[in-house]
């Protein structure tokens, strides 16, 4: 089962992650979520996150969520994951990747990126 991280501006993330749970059901394990905040030191937000990447990290994959690209959480994650092997981050994080990805744990790793990916792009309005 494919592990997921969600690292956003505040707490946005555990209420998306909530809302998730709502439509899909309760994740009971590999699903962390990481408030960056302005009021914790870049080094202690870089501690946190690395801390759920290493818990997180296994041989079915890792998913990295983010909300911002080029926000402070992706620029956290991105040097933290390097020379990992199936992880990814993906930033834009809306409900309709959560679901998705929370719907579909099971399929491969690189089966469950794309469709996390298609399915967030499809679901925002033209």
């Amino acid at each position: 089962m494919v592990n997921f991280l969600i690292v956003t501006h505040g707490e946005f993330g555990a209420y998306a992650v909530e809302a998730a749970e709502g439509i899909v059901g309760e994740q009971r394990r590999g699903v962390r979520s990481v408030a960056v905040s302005h009021r914790m030191s870049v080094e202690q937000a870089r501690a946190q996150v690395a801390a759920a990447i290493d818990a997180l990290c296994g041989p079915e994959g890792l998913v990295i969520l983010t909300d911002i690209p080029g926000g402070t959480p992706s620029n956290l994650c991105l040097p933290l994951v390097q020379g990992r092997t199936r992880v990814a981050v993906l930033s834009g994080l809306n409900l309709y990747m959560l679901v998705t990805g929370f719907s579909k744990r099971d399929l491969p790793f690189d089966e469950l990126v794309p469709l996390i990916l298609g399915n967030g792009s499809r679901s925002l309005a033209d």
